[in-house]
Order: structure tokens, then sequence, then C-alpha cells
């Protein structure tokens, strides 16, 4: 029960700014101010189910919010040209999957500093999106019966009464395969194995390369997929699509318990994690905090569940004393 109590501190820490936002506003709870909450947990999750499997293996992908909006520039923009929207996702995922296997390329096969080589395709990835519309926003995808269908199943689809639950199945589909594939395959086992120790995973007869270019493709994976559900949300296009979302997904990935430093954590954590980070923008902002003060807030609680793994990583008690090996 150990190795989970920093999940389940970020549950915890879930009720207890439920309980907090609903005090401050008891309109928080409201049925019309759940259902909207819940959808926009959906992209966190889905860039902290990459973020969180990236930094399993000791790397970082500054790149995720620029594929995110990439994706959604470059499907919308097929679709406004007359590209049937299955293609265009097709499309779409040829691309994204794209980069993710050169970040795999440059930090796993040509031993670049993550930082170094997901900064740099996170710069292209950006220009991409907004280069692929001649620098300008689409317009919006058009109403024909493909665009619906598309814009139905990634945000608006209505299945049980009143609740949005088509984008909500999709993304847990997507959370339940890779807590899968983390927990109970090789290449799962492989993830964490070179997350906490390279070498000795490399000379027990991992393949680096490969493991560390599928957690790359995974985590473009899920930015392909959050960039779909904000392009249908809106229904058009943005260049903007995506702005700091690699803060969104290392938030999510570590407050629900994902070590920084490689080789810990788990899934589940990363839907508290997305949890806390939906609930404060959406419980900050019914309070009347400006935006300047809830980015600080947000960013302070994300620097200091960084240092507290990193504490807790390197052995040190209070006092400065370092425990026993």
């Amino acid at each position: 029960m150990k190795k989970y109590a920093s999940v389940v501190t970020a549950y915890v820490g879930v009720a207890i700014l439920l309980i907090v936002f609903t005090i401050m506003n008891p309109n928080f709870i409201r049925t019309r101010n759940l259902y909207p909450l819940v959808r926009s947990i959906c992209p966190y999750l889905l860039v902290g189910i990459g973020q969180g499997i990236v930094c399993i293996t000791g790397n970082i992908d500054l790149s995720i919010g620029s594929v995110l909006g990439m994706s959604a520039m470059i499907s919308a923009t097929l679709i406004c040209n007359g590209v049937h929207p299955l293609l265009a996702i097709l499309i779409d995922l040829v691309a994204c999957l794209a980069v993710g296997l050169v970040n795999g390329v440059l930090v796993g096969k040509f031993k670049l500093p993550p930082f170094i080589g997901t900064l740099g395709t996170m710069t292209i990835c950006r220009g991409l999106a907004e280069l692929v519309n001649g620098n300008y926003n689409t317009g919006d995808i058009g109403s024909g019966k493909a665009q619906t269908l598309f814009r139905d199943i990634f945000y608006y689809k209505r299945v049980i009464g009143p609740f949005y639950w088509s984008v909500i199945i999709i993304v847990l589909i997507i959370w339940f395969c890779f807590n899968y594939l983390m927990n109970f395959t090789r290449t799962g086992r492989h993830i964490y194995a070179i997350g906490s120790n390279v070498d000795a995973a490399r000379l027990s007869g991992v393949n680096v390369f490969k493991t560390t270019a599928t957690a790359y493709m995974i985590s473009s994976f899920c930015s392909f997929t959050a960039g779909l559900i904000t392009m249908a949300a809106a229904g058009m296009g943005s260049m903007q699509a995506g702005l700091s979302y690699e803060m969104y997904g290392v938030a999510a990935a570590v407050i629900g318990g994902i070590s920084t430093l490689g080789g810990s954590g788990y899934l589940i954590g990363t839907i508290a994690g997305a949890s806390v980070w939906a609930i404060l923008q959406n419980g900050l902002t019914m309070a009347g905090v400006p935006v300047a003060l809830r980015n600080i807030i947000i960013g302070i609680i994300v620097v200091v569940c960084v240092l507290l793994d990193i504490v807790r990583r390197s052995g040190f008690k209070v006092g400065g004393k370092k425990k026993a090996a």
C-alpha cells in the first residue's frame, strides 16, 4: 500500500478541493457546472497519460502541446478543404506519430537531452500548426453529416440524459489501454526498467531505443487525440490550440504521483492529477481569482509536488539526515 501513497494523496486532494470550492460557491457542485468540468478534464488527462509514460522512462516531452495544436490544425484544415473526416484523422495521426518517432530517435538513438530534443520539435510543430492553413485559423468545419458525426463522437454526443459520455468514453478507453500496457505487458516493464536504471536495463536485454520511441509515440498519440477533442469542441482549428499544455501534462502526471526522475508512478494517479488541475482552474475562476494569480497558485502546487518527489526519491528525511542505504 505504501507504493500507492502518492496516488491516494492525489485523490484525497481532489476530495478536499471539491469540498472547499463547494463551500466557497454552492453552484460549483451543481449539474450545470459539473458536466463541463468533467469534459474539461479529458484533454488534461490525455496529455497527462502521455507525459506520465515519458516521465516514467526518465525523460520529458515538451512538444506535447504543440503536437496537440498541430493535430487540431491539420484535421480542421483538411476537413475544411473537403477531405472526409475519417481520412483527415488518419493523415493527422500519421503526422503526429511521426513527431513521436522523431523524438524517440533524437533522445533514444542519438542521446540528445530530452529537454533540448523535444524543445526543438515543440517549436517545429508550433510552426507547422501556424503554416498548415497559411498562418490563419481555419473556418468552421461545416455541418454536413460526416462533420456532425465527427463533432458528436469527439465532444458533443449525449448518450444518457444530459451527460456527454462519448468524449469521456473515448478518453477512458485510451486510459485503460495504456494502463494495461504499463502494468501487464513486457513493454510496460521495459519502460519502468529504463526509467529506473537505463544501463542495467540495456545489460538485461532491453531495447532502450525502441522502448523510448514507443513512449514518445504514445505521448504523440495522446496529443493527437486531445487535438481532435479540442478541434471538435471549437468546431474549427486554432493556431493557439495546445498552448501551455506542456505544463498541464507535467502537472497531471506529477500531481498524480509519477516521478520526474523516472522508474516509478502509476497511470491511475493521472486521473486525479488531471482532475486537480481542472478543478483548480474551474473553482478559482468561479471564485473570481484573476488569471495571473490562478497561474501562480497552480505553478506553486506543481513545483511543490516535484520537490517532494525529489526529496522522497533522494532518501532525505526532514532535518537533512539521509536514510541508511
